[in-house]
């Protein structure tokens, strides 16, 4: 048999089996079949053990220098606070009469200063002010940075205002705000921070209302309003999630970039009082005797403190801001 024969005689039976499928007379109990009701299938869905937390901190346990610098970072934080606990840790301010600029020994583990302060009570008391001040600020920032920035981004009427604010004061450098600040009022912590804090919230709502602007108008944005959600539902749980990885590196940035303002001010003389230990003070005092190579570990000590604390809190806030990014979740 050739072959197009044999397709035809395929063909022609195929054909045959349509007909008589059409040509049937099926029940109407055929076509359809009832289902019972069931009103807990309703609330039934697929799972999923994503979890959004979960997802972020297992990234960021992915980068061992991430791990390090933070558990570093931990130990500097908590040591900070224990140490005016420990039994043998003498006042930070407390003078040695005749243990005048002694290098690190048995009982001075850090020496001591040109007046016989125990510069290790001392570098551990002025980092523990310097964090403060770096945490006040941190968290005024990101506080009144995510409030305006959202309100900037959100609300079209406030966007001339906001706009007009953020112009004139981008114009003054920050520096000189918190220079004149510290010359008017009484030197102190809460000076520097008052200082610190009118100006350092304006990048931080610069980029939130950037970031807002993008996902504003976004189909789920849109039909929120439709519905009538009120418009600070919107910002909490529509907007404020896609900016967290944003402000985790914001508020990570902040606390080194408010203890370098510290020390700068500080070191020119604006800053808190010389009583009071503080990074920017040891740096201060330890860069008069520099010149001297037998007392500069009065400047190098506070200096690496410094630099573990900045470092360590770039690199943890960096990686943490890529481990919370949502994009980076997806395998």
């Amino acid at each position: 048999m050739s072959v197009s024969r044999y397709k035809d005689r395929k063909t022609e039976e195929l054909s045959a089996s349509l007909e008589g499928h059409v040509s049937r007379d099926y029940q109407p109990e055929e076509y359809f079949q009832l289902a019972e009701y069931d009103p807990s299938a309703a609330e039934l869905g697929s799972y999923s053990n994503y979890s959004y937390w979960g997802s972020t901190f297992r990234a960021f346990l992915r980068s061992p220098v991430a791990v390090f610098f933070l558990a570093l970072l931990v130990l500097v934080l908590a040591f900070t606070f224990i140490e005016p606990l420990l039994p043998y840790a003498p006042e930070a301010n407390t003078i040695y009469r005749g243990d005048t600029n002694l290098r690190p020994c048995a009982e001075y583990w850090f020496g001591t200063n040109s007046i016989g302060q125990d510069l290790w009570s001392q570098i551990w008391s002025g980092t523990r002010t310097s964090l403060l001040i770096g945490f006040a600020v941190a968290c005024m920032e990101a506080v009144l940075g995510v409030i305006m920035g959202v309100l900037w981004g959100y609300v079209r009427k406030l966007d001339f205002l906001f706009t007009e604010i953020y112009n004139i004061f981008d114009n003054v450098p920050q520096t000189l705000v918190v220079i004149i600040i510290s010359y008017i009022l009484r030197p102190g912590v809460s000076t520097m921070i008052f200082a610190m804090c009118l100006t350092s919230w304006l990048q931080t709502a610069r980029l939130v209302r950037n970031q807002v602007l993008i996902i504003r108008d976004r189909d789920y944005n849109l039909a929120s309003r439709c519905l009538g959600t009120p418009t600070w539902r919107i910002m909490v749980k529509n907007l404020l999630p896609y900016l967290v990885s944003i402000l985790t590196l914001r508020m990570a940035l902040a606390v080194p970039a408010a203890i370098g303002n510290e020390v700068f001010i500080t070191y020119i003389g604006l800053g808190v009082p010389l009583e009071t230990p503080t990074l920017g003070n040891l740096i201060k005092a330890g860069q008069v005797v520099i010149n001297e190579p037998t007392l500069n570990y009065q400047l190098f000590l506070p200096v690496l403190i410094l630099s573990i604390v900045t470092v360590s809190f770039y690199i943890v806030g960096n990686s943490f801001a890529d481990a919370a990014d949502p994009k980076n979740h997806v395998k």
